[in-house]
């Protein structure tokens, strides 16, 4: 594999068993954050919803972040479709 790539056996294995880097580190917790509040709200919640909860948990990101985590993932808000009546109570007639 290493000759497909190219690299030398040692860097591939410097490269693969290096240490997380902190913004990795940060990533994945964020990453798990919004998905636990996207559950959390029945998959209701998109990005701005999503980012004011965990800002107000004191978890500090920006939306755009959350929006790109989210977008990564797959996970898009669902709406809600209100209820409509579909019964005329306007009639002169007897019920």
């Amino acid at each position: 594999m290493c000759e497909v790539l190219k690299v030398s056996r040692s860097g591939y294995y410097k490269w693969r068993d290096r240490p997380k880097s902190a913004r990795q580190e940060r990533r994945e917790e964020l990453t798990q954050e919004v998905r636990r509040v996207y559950i959390e709200s029945r998959q209701l919640y998109g990005s701005p919803k999503v980012t004011k909860k965990l800002n107000h948990e004191g978890i500090k990101v920006s939306q755009k972040t959350v929006s790109r985590i989210m977008k990564e993932k797959g996970m898009k808000s669902r709406t809600v479709k209100k209820h409509k009546a579909t019964t005329n109570s306007k009639h002169n007639h007897p019920v």
